[in-house]
């Protein structure tokens, strides 16, 4: 395969698959107009500014590298934002994906994985959630996900896109070598909040709820190493001319947000200041994949499945960030 267009390539995901590639020998070029990414995240690998709502510099872009294959992670993420400013959300994700996707058609790119998101199902009616689980977003950054997901189908059909969308559990983690972390802001993941607590950088950890109807009272979430969803992303580009289709990823383990304070503090060492807030708006119990599919169908098996490791590799980032 020639070279791979990382969309978004400056951010949390998008670095790290950028990394992963790159270490594993492919081409690649990273995008971002760098509105939520990082420069310094792409490390050694070439960084092309673009915006997937200036068609033009998407078109540039093309002109430029002969690209043969496209990831894209280019789409704002905040389910709170995206309720406050669904006209943002939808004119990113949805407008700029179809930019995106004018772009490859007018040369001659037809592959594509896709980061999508487990916030297309909505409230689970059942978990494990396999991909067969009823689509019912409640939020517009789960609606803009689900209705670009439904572009992809058509645009299969009507044009012959090779697509592969990832629908993905709970981010997490960071690079071993602690060259890239998460770095958002604000920040809006469970785990690097806790870390910042244990470091004094906020008073508390808010835990919404801890009543619910689960061992400990809080909610259970499915949280996979991002280096895990850099390989299905790899294992996706390898599958694009055998299967075009939708994918969870996740480890299939429910943990607690008490489960994850517990390996931080063990992790670190140091207490996590706690206080108890009401529930939020929305938050089912439980929340975890059924990867079978992956398994089956890209030979995926994440690698990280005990949570204190996972929380290791963001600890030590947290201990050396680099930005």
């Amino acid at each position: 395969m020639g070279k791979i267009l990382v969309m978004g390539g400056a951010g949390y995901i998008g670095s790290h698959t950028l990394k992963h590639l790159k270490d594993n020998g492919y081409d690649v070029l990273a995008a971002d107009n760098l509105a939520t990414g990082h420069k310094e995240a792409v490390l050694d690998s070439e960084l092309v500014i673009a915006d997937l709502l200036d068609l033009d510099s998407l078109k540039r872009l093309f002109s430029l590298f002969k690209i043969d294959a496209v990831i894209h992670f280019a789409a704002f993420s905040l389910v709170g934002e995206s309720v406050a400013d669904p006209a943002k959300y939808y004119r990113n994700n949805v407008v700029g994906t179809l930019n995106l996707l004018d772009a490859m058609r007018e040369f001659g790119v037809n592959k594509i994985v896709f980061s999508s998101t487990c916030a297309t199902y909505g409230n689970p009616l059942y978990t494990p959630i396999d991909e067969k689980h009823p689509q019912a977003p409640i939020n517009p950054y789960g609606q803009t996900k689900l209705a670009i997901e439904n572009i992809f189908r058509d645009y299969q059909k009507a044009y012959g896109l090779k697509y592969i969308a990832l629908r993905y559990f709970n981010a997490a983690g960071a690079d071993e070598e602690g060259l890239i972390g998460e770095s958002h802001s604000p920040e809006s993941h469970l785990i690097p909040l806790v870390l910042k607590a244990i470091k004094g950088e906020r008073a508390d950890i808010k835990v919404f709820g801890n009543d619910y109807d689960t061992p400990d009272g809080t909610c259970l979430r499915d949280y996979i190493h991002v280096n895990d969803l850099s390989l299905a992303h790899r294992l996706a580009l390898e599958k694009l001319d055998e299967y075009q289709g939708f994918i969870n990823l996740g480890t299939g383990i429910p943990t607690s947000v008490y489960q994850i304070i517990k390996a931080a503090e063990k992790v670190s060492g140091k207490p996590c200041p706690i206080t108890i807030a009401p529930r939020r708006e929305g938050d089912p119990a439980e929340l975890y994949a059924n990867n079978k599919l992956a398994q089956d169908i890209l030979g995926w098996h994440p690698q990280y499945i005990n949570i204190e490791d996972i929380v290791r590799t963001a600890w030590n980032w947290e201990l050396n960030r680099r930005f």
